[in-house]
């Protein structure tokens, strides 16, 4: 398939750069049976049964963003022990940590205005001291010379990674909206944003009803924003995301079976930890990395459900929604979304779209 298949033409005007005043005060556009209704995401209550399962993604986004500069050219390139403060002033640099490795190490993409060299030194936020330790694919592998936790670190010195397309600074209403209420392993660099309308008196109310609630944890990429910029879908290579899945989740699921009752994936993450978890045909518990790339054609094994915000055109994301309901079905719902000016992307609003059988 070519990727400009999977295009549309969105006006500006209607990607969301804040979020609703509340959480949960957004709409919902329910996509099922090739009926498409306009709905409140409050209706979810209305359109969930009590025998269903409700999987979310309990990742949470790191403070992933550091500014600082590159050693100068001048200075001794030998080793971490300057001190912290020994002021650097070589060129500027922008650090998006990818994915943290462990307590001192992280991969993340370096923007400079040349790359910086394996064994150069970084000073970040004025006092982390940074050695480049090479390249790891797109990524550069980075040593923090610090005692304190990496995670630690981020928390204190680092900035919220809001998307690209969110075009204002973060802010402190970011910090908090831009999280789901159960954020709980910190990881992501971007948020599973379907879980961004709950909050908790909606989370108590499905539970009253009998609905079961399951995690999964995929600590989500930055590439979750590139578009697909092949020609033809099959020759795109998929970024890589770690997931875990805890047998308490199979068993709920295995429960919802027995119920007669439905898997709903509230997010593309969710949806991507559970397929790939059982590629084998078994849904298994534990972890590991997905490149799952779900595309029309696609058997999905696990998940009947699916709720999720509006996705980049050419996306991997718009690809997979066009799987699970139809490509044709899907297309108009886009066509219908912006026509009715839903609003799109991470602070917009949601669907719910049951797969199409």
């Amino acid at each position: 398939m070519r990727t400009d298949e999977f295009d549309f033409v969105l006006p500006e005007r209607l990607i969301a750069q804040h979020p609703p005043e509340q959480r949960g005060a957004s709409r919902l556009l329910h996509v099922h049976d090739g009926v498409l209704d306009d709905r409140r995401f409050a209706d979810l209550l209305q359109l969930v049964r009590p025998d269903d399962v409700l999987v979310l993604n309990d990742t949470r986004v790191i403070k992933a963003r550091l500014f600082g500069n590159k050693e100068s050219a001048t200075k001794s390139r030998n080793s971490l022990s300057a001190k912290a403060d020994e002021k650097l002033t070589g060129g500027k640099v922008e650090v998006l940590v990818e994915r943290v490795l462990n307590a001192h190490e992280v991969l993340a993409q370096v923007r400079a205005s040349h790359s910086p060299k394996t064994g150069s030194r970084l000073l970040l936020a004025g006092v982390l001291a940074v050695e480049v330790l090479g390249r790891v694919g797109e990524f550069f592998q980075l040593r923090f010379d610090d005692k304190e936790d990496v995670l630690d670190l981020l928390e204190h010195y680092g900035q919220l990674p809001l998307p690209p397309y969110i075009t204002h600074a973060a802010d402190d209403d970011d910090q908090q909206r831009y999280q789901t209420v159960y954020a709980n392993v910190a990881g992501a660099v971007a948020a599973p944003t379907a879980g961004l309308h709950f909050d908790e008196a909606m989370l108590r109310a499905l539970r009253d009803m009998g609905v079961r609630i399951a995690w999964v944890t995929l600590h989500v990429g930055a590439g979750t924003f590139q578009p697909v910029r092949a020609e033809h879908i099959h020759e795109h290579s998929m970024h890589s995301e770690r997931y875990e899945i805890p047998q308490a989740t199979l068993d709920e699921i295995a429960g919802a079976r027995a119920r007669q009752g439905r898997v709903i994936a509230v997010g593309t993450t969710s949806l991507r930890a559970l397929e790939s978890a059982a590629d084998t045909g078994v849904l298994r518990a534990g972890s590991g990395e997905t490149e799952i790339f779900i595309t029309p054609g696609y058997r999905f094994r696990i998940v009947d459900v699916l709720l999720t915000n509006f996705h980049l055109p050419r996306s991997t994301l718009l690809m997979l929604v066009c799987a699970f309901a139809g490509m044709d079905a899907m297309l108009e719902a886009y066509r219908h979304a912006v026509e009715k000016e839903y609003r799109f992307f991470s602070y917009g609003d949601a669907m719910l779209i049951e797969r199409k059988l």
